[in-house]
């Protein structure tokens, strides 16, 4: 059995014979697009758990004359476009998990001359009239090949940046580049390399690793261009899922949406696949994670961190500049960097038209909660989160006072970013004040409209508890706010919601920096 060279299809024919497998293989119609073109180095960097390895395993599959594998792919959509046959199992495949050789080789120091041993003797079964040396580097022994055969190659690597990430020796560090550059800089072996395909959680390390690489397009978690379907589940393979196992589509949504790219909602497909399985939706990144790598982060406590993190919890989204970040691990300037790091690891989502970055489900949410616990410098925050919940609590029961003197605390949080009576001020005050609701509501914002400052909705997700509509009046009355709800009929767009509604009616008194409530129950169809 063949590791390196040529493999054969096992690794994919397991994938998808599983319980769930979702069809991706039409990414390999836009691989085909990228070979033997300028643009055949892609270096895709993605999150854990968003199906690296899978496509990986599908794009040997597909391409590896190591085996024959029309029948495997006769199921899937890439069999109907008009390059399947053209490109199905032509090209010497080398295909290398970096993260596993790493892992698994005791001689760590001397793991690049090891690898390509390997690799370079199970070249020579499939070309014993090509004399391969000892001395031999990988890059050389391609080489020989291609000029004695005219055999192209395709390179595969899976964690291509675990080197850069680990504190590795510099010895191996060093003997890694030169490993990267004989593969894909040098203008000799360009001929021979007819598409290379590398995955890492990291984009190219811009310092030290990038000159050898800079030939290579980048799709990350950021801006994934042609291939950003392919990144993770879209909406449309979410809901076929979702019918086919009986189970709620709006659940998927609110627990492993929110990587919008290209007008295409991304789902963590991990996740997505471990709910559909069990049929019950949780927080499953925090069973494959940690945590910690937040926390980790937020001990750095960088100028605007602790304000823009309270903003994310409350449901905003919050500026950054992605530009600035080295696409290390530990090379970290402001909380624009932190903030990137994040974004690439999936604890954060980008929005790319905005230039923004939120969290984007219930499930990581829930993982910033758990982060923002345990760190040092966010005691408060953690107070806020539980001040919440109590909000809430004293909400549903009708406690006008208690709700007005929680909005007038909340209101002082936020006046270090906004200005204390300007119309985000007020409007974040409520979101900041009800944060803890997030964790069992959907909230939509309405638009500003020409009477009102803030309209915000929630829904439940237990429809054993009641919708709530907000409405902020600024210098006038509790009760105007709520004749303003009842006159604009703001309950008319709850037209699938059946079921109790709870109009809290908030006015803010400028001149004495003072909230006052008042609460209504209405039952709705």
């Amino acid at each position: 059995m063949r590791i390196y060279f040529n493999p054969d299809n096992i690794n994919f024919q397991s994938s998808t014979k599983s319980q769930i497998y979702v069809d991706k293989t039409m990414m390999l119609a836009v691989l085909n697009q990228f070979i033997e073109k300028q643009n055949k180095y892609i270096c895709i960097s993605r999150p854990r758990r968003f199906g690296k390895t899978i496509a990986g395993n599908m794009i040997c599959a597909y391409y590896s004359r190591g085996y024959d594998s029309r029948e495997l792919f006769a199921p899937f959509q890439i069999s109907s476009d008009p390059s399947f046959e053209e490109k199905l199992n032509q090209y010497n495949v080398i295909k290398i998990d970096v993260n596993a050789e790493y892992r698994n080789t005791a001689d760590r120091e001397h793991l690049i001359k090891i690898l390509s041993d390997k690799i370079k003797a199970e070249m020579q079964i499939d070309y014993p009239d090509i004399t391969l040396t000892e001395s031999d580097t990988l890059a050389e022994a391609i080489l020989k090949i291609y000029a004695a055969t005219g055999d192209t190659f395709m390179i595969i690597m899976d964690e291509y940046d675990v080197l850069v990430r680990e504190q590795v020796p510099e010895s191996l560090f060093t003997d890694y580049l030169d490993f990267l550059n004989g593969l894909f800089k040098a203008d000799t072996l360009r001929p021979a390399i007819a598409l290379a395909y590398l995955t890492g959680i990291l984009p190219v390390v811009r310092d030290r690793v990038q000159s050898k690489l800079n030939n290579f397009r980048e799709y990350t978690i950021l801006d994934a261009g042609e291939l950003a379907e392919f990144v993770g589940f879209t909406a449309e393979e979410v809901e076929t899922l979702s019918r086919e196992r009986g189970l709620d589509f709006e659940e998927f949504r609110k627990w492993y949406d929110g990587y919008r790219q290209h007008n295409i909602e991304i789902y963590n497909p991990e996740s997505v696949v471990r709910a559909a399985e069990s049929g019950y939706f949780d927080d499953y990144w925090g069973r494959t994670s940690t945590y910690a790598v937040i926390s980790d982060q937020l001990r750095k406590n960088f100028e605007g961190t602790r304000d823009a993190v309270i903003r994310m919890l409350a449901g905003e989204e919050v500026p950054v500049n992605v530009t600035s970040y080295m696409n290390t691990m530990d090379s970290f300037f402001s909380r624009n960097d932190l903030f990137t790091y994040l974004l690439h690891l999936g604890y954060l989502a980008y929005n790319r038209e905005e230039k923004t970055c939120r969290i984007p489900n219930r499930e990581i949410r829930q993982e910033w909660l758990n982060a923002v616990e345990v760190s040092e410098n966010y005691s408060e925050t953690n107070r806020i989160i539980e001040e919440s919940r109590e909000l809430l609590k004293e909400t549903l029961a009708g406690n006008e006072e208690v709700v007005a003197q929680a909005l007038d605390v909340s209101h002082i949080h936020v006046t270090s970013i906004r200005s204390y009576n300007n119309e985000d001020a007020l409007q974040s005050a409520i979101y900041l004040a009800y944060l803890y609701a997030l964790n069992k509501y959907t909230v939509f914002r309405e638009m500003t409209t020409g009477k009102g400052f803030a309209d915000v909705v929630y829904i439940p997700y237990d429809k054993g508890d009641p919708a709530m509509i907000i409405e902020l009046k600024r210098n006038s009355s509790t009760e105007s706010a709520l004749r303003q709800i009842k006159e604009k009929r703001y309950f008319d767009s709850l037209s699938h919601y059946k079921g109790k509604l709870l109009f809290v009616g908030i006015s803010y008194d400028e001149k004495e920096k003072t909230h006052s409530c008042k609460i209504e129950w209405f039952q709705k169809g």
